[in-house]
């Protein structure tokens, strides 16, 4: 999933280049993944779903591999062909909803197991595995490119080797006997009141702002360092960097989670990845990008796993369907930001007043859910 959903970041400089898509174009793509991730996300864990858990994960996989693949079809050229951007489009859609639905039934599986085995700490290691992706991604595109490749050659292997990682899983992972149908959640009646508390209406307003406040840097650290030419040949670096301190991230924030809490540990989540986000527009040195680089991925999935857990805690009744209400508030704000980064690039000329935008969601965020906005202890 590391490859599938976040490929795009270190491979966009290079379509830019080669194809004369705008910054706008590019946002319109991202914006559909995250559009295909969203519905992918909520469709998966409405549960019901025929087949086994394992059937899903394999087959989501597959599709997350020839859809990376498919994206060097098209012979991309802004005037005469307008219909490879919807192609683009389209299949970065196809390719979001088969990563939602490969973390939802890998989740499943992994977290599952461990709960039986008694070792639900080693959950921190499966989540690495997002970090660790990334981090091959940026291995990856830096020595192709190296080597000559064009940007289609770069998701063609992007493509074969989330296709061999499949494979792998496929080894790897059991069967399932017995297991007929693919809930992703406990489908518990509720048994609350249909109110809910003002901590957890801040919380998904927080969530949503947190998905807005990181994903324009997540889509475009490289073009905005590409943007600069104080800071060439620093692309693939700063992705690197953004897997590395990704793949440790939520052991180590679940550590903090236990000393500070869970609102108080998000908000300084959100605080810091606010500076981050901040830093990778306002900085034109080496050190404050790749610095922005590490803030960036030490925080955004330990906001993603703790503003989950967190809802769960203040949820009375069904989890499965706050699960759903987070997510989809999540989504729309990752959806909302590399559309509105791409209109803005355009108008302005840079990302500067988009980040700073989302730097700003980002300190509302952590106002929202620092424990003093509102009654009550966070844990």
């Amino acid at each position: 999933m590391g490859v599938g959903r976040f490929v795009y970041t270190p491979i966009l400089p290079f379509m830019v280049e080669g194809t004369g898509l705008s910054p706008a174009q590019a946002g319109q793509i991202a914006t559909a993944n995250f559009i295909g991730y969203l519905l992918g996300a909520l469709a998966a864990s409405m549960g019901g779903l025929r087949g086994s858990r394992r059937a899903w994960l394999l087959g989501a996989l597959a599709i997350s591999g020839l859809t990376s693949m498919a994206m060097s079809f098209p012979d991309y050229a802004p005037a005469a062909a307008p219909w490879d951007l919807w192609l683009f489009s389209l299949l970065r859609f196809v390719s979001g909803l088969a990563s939602a639905f490969a973390l939802v039934f890998a989740s499943a599986l992994v977290l599952d197991r461990l709960a039986h085995l008694g070792r639900p700490g080693l959950s921190a290691l499966y989540f690495s595995g997002v970090g660790a992706g990334i981090a091959f991604s940026a291995v990856l595109v830096a020595v192709l490119n190296r080597s000559g490749a064009s940007w289609a050659d770069l998701w063609n292997a992007s493509g074969l080797a989330t296709l061999i990682a499949a494979l792998a899983a496929a080894l790897l992972i059991p069967g399932e006997p017995g297991k007929t149908t693919a809930p992703a959640a406990s489908s518990a009646p509720s048994s609350g009141p249909a109110g809910m508390p003002p901590a957890l209406i801040r919380l998904i307003l927080a969530y949503g702002l947190f998905g807005f406040g990181y994903v324009i840097t997540a889509t475009f650290i490289a073009v905005i360092i590409r943007e600069a030419p104080e800071l060439a040949g620093l692309e693939a670096a700063s992705w690197l960097v953004v897997g590395l301190t990704a793949a440790p991230s939520i052991f180590i924030w679940n550590k903090i989670a236990l000393r500070l809490g869970g609102r108080r540990s998000i908000a300084l989540a959100c605080l810091l990845e606010a500076g981050g986000v901040a830093l990778s527009v306002l900085s034109s040195s080496s050190l404050g990008i790749l610095l922005a680089a590490a803030l960036l991925g030490a925080t955004f999935m330990g906001i993603t796993a703790m503003g989950l857990m967190e809802a769960r805690r203040l949820t009375r009744g069904d989890q499965r369907r706050i699960l759903a209400v987070m997510t989809a508030s999540f989504g729309l704000g990752q959806s909302l930001g590399p559309w509105l980064a791409g209109y803005l690039h355009q108008v302005s000329g840079g990302f500067t007043s988009a980040s700073l935008a989302a730097a700003a969601a980002l300190l509302l965020a952590a106002a929202l859910t620092a424990p003093g906005s509102g009654a009550g202890k966070a844990a």
